[in-house]
Parts: structure tokens; C-alpha cells; sequence
């Protein structure tokens, strides 16, 4: 039974990519949310202002849960506030003392990298930017052998917007990050991993993707990405609980965004499908 319902945001829930939305999508989602009794969690790089932001942009259901900043911070919602969950903070800081500066200072030798505006800096997370997105392979194997031979346990992830043409490098606490948040979150709720659910399309996804818990990686991800994580989940024999969004022609789903976020859903969790059923003959 699903309990736990974590989604990625942009270019996952939000038709803000290249292609197009599924006009019912949206809606199937929110119907899918609400009649499983789930709790939501959104998992984004974004912070919180600018997750509620999309929220109200793309008028999508309140979450009980926001991760954001790429899983360095864990609010939950008390009626209109968010407030941060305070075992993960401390979690956090026992690890992370005054690091950001100091890998900033380290890090200044390193010319593809620029240091993203002063927002995107958080507590727990320094995110760079590199241009053109083709050279964060080259400045991520850069920055990885210069922590190494520091031994600095640090956590480094990279994706690509491919709207910009950026790459992106966020470096966290060696036990924070998107999956690290999900985890702790499963603990305090003690769920099992069948009754968490997570949807992504990006590399910073690719952690929780590839896990235990059932994940749809929605059609609209990015090559590189979708052959990563079926290697990655073929590896690690976690095949089963990885779904490719295909698109659902009978539902009218064509994969994309919310659209491969429902297909995933009723992959892995078919009974709901009795409930889009019982939408369809309302309308």
C-alpha cells in the first residue's frame, strides 16, 4: 500500500521542459494523491520559497513534507508553515561544521567552476554552475581527485539543465542528498520501502532512483540519465523496482512530466487504478 509519495519537481511534476504536458495529468495526479490518503513529499533542488512558488504557479496539492535544496533540508507542514525538522538539522550540523566556506576557499582554483548567486548557497550546500553543460564531466573528476587526496567526505552531486545548457554541482554533507533525506524521513515514519514511491527525471534523482523503493523515471529524462539508471538498478539487482515511463495511451498519458508520474503509480500500485475509473464517470 503506498504511504509516502515523493516527487521530484521541476521538469518531473512540472511541465516546465521541452516537451508537452498530457492535458489530464496534472489532475490524475492530484485525484491519485488524495484518494490513496498518502502523505506528499517534494524532493527539489529548489529552496523553499521557490517550491512554494510552484506550487501556487501550478496550483499543485499542499505537501505534508518539502525536501529541498537537493535533500540538505526537511520542512513539514504545519497548516500554512513549513517548519524544518529539527532531528534532521542536527543530523546535519554534527557533520557539517562551517564546511561550505572552506570548500569554497578550496575550490576557487578551479576555473569551470562558478559559484552559483548567493540564494542557492544554503547551511548544508555550495552549488556551483558550469557552462557549457558538456564540461561538468571534466570539473567534476577535477573536483572529486582534489577531495580525495584531502579525504574530505563530501557529497557531490551533478546533473544538467538542459533548458540552460548548465551544468550543475552541489556539494553536501557526505550523508545528505535526496536519497539520504527520503531515508531519514521513511525512518521517523516507519515505513517499509514498498510503500514509498519516488518520480525523477534528472542525475540528482539517479540516487533514490536507484533504490528499493518503487521509483518511475518519467519518459521525458534525458538519455544519459534513463541508461544510467537501468545500468546502475541492473547492478545493484534493484531492476524490479524501476519503471521507465512510457506513456498510456488509454489513459490519455503520454509519459511525460505528471503524466509518466501516474503511469508509474498505477505500475506499481495497480488498485488505484479504480479510482481514475470512478473519475472518468463522474465527468
Amino acid at each position: 500500500m503506498l504511504e509516502l509519495l515523493c516527487t521530484d519537481l521541476d521538469r518531473t511534476l512540472l511541465p516546465n521542459g521541452e516537451q508537452p504536458e498530457s492535458d489530464n495529468a496534472r489532475r490524475l495526479f492530484t485525484t491519485l494523491v488524495s484518494a490513496s490518503h498518502c502523505k506528499l513529499a517534494y524532493v527539489s533542488g529548489r529552496d523553499l520559497g521557490l517550491m512554494q512558488q510552484a506550487i501556487s504557479d501550478y496550483q499543485l496539492p499542499l505537501p505534508d513534507y518539502a525536501i529541498t535544496d537537493v535533500g540538505s533540508m526537511i520542512y513539514v507542514r504545519s497548516g500554512d508553515s513549513y517548519l524544518p525538522l529539527s532531528s534532521w538539522q542536527q543530523y546535519l550540523e554534527a557533520q557539517w561544521p562551517g564546511e561550505s566556506s572552506a570548500l569554497a576557499a578550496l575550490l576557487g582554483e578551479f576555473t569551470l567552476l562558478e559559484l552559483q548567486e548567493d540564494a542557492r548557497q544554503k547551511p548544508f550546500k555550495l552549488s556551483y554552475q558550469i557552462t557549457p553543460a558538456k564540461a561538468l564531466s571534466k570539473a567534476l573528476d577535477e573536483v572529486k581527485s582534489r577531495l580525495a587526496e584531502l579525504a574530505w567526505p563530501v557529497n557531490l552531486i551533478a546533473s544538467v539543465d538542459e533548458t540552460s545548457d548548465e551544468g550543475l554541482l552541489d556539494l553536501l554533507p557526505a550523508n545528505a542528498g535526496k536519497r539520504a533525506a527520503i531515508d531519514f524521513l521513511v525512518a521517523e515514519l516507519g515505513l517499509s520501502d514498498d510503500a514509498v514511491f519516488f518520480s525523477g527525471d534528472s542525475g540528482n534523482d539517479l540516487d533514490v532512483l536507484v533504490s528499493p523503493y518503487p521509483s518511475v523515471l518519467v519518459k521525458n529524462a534525458i538519455t544519459d540519465v534513463v541508461l544510467q539508471a537501468m545500468t546502475r538498478s541492473k547492478i545493484a539487482g534493484l531492476e524490479e523496482t524501476l519503471w521507465v515511463a512510457q506513456g498510456d495511451e488509454s489513459l490519455g498519458l503520454n509519459g511525460y512530466y505528471s503524466a509518466g508520474i501516474v503511469e508509474g503509480l498505477l505500475y506499481f500500485y495497480p488498485e488505484l487504478e479504480s479510482w481514475l475509473t470512478v473519475e472518468q464517470d463522474e465527468q
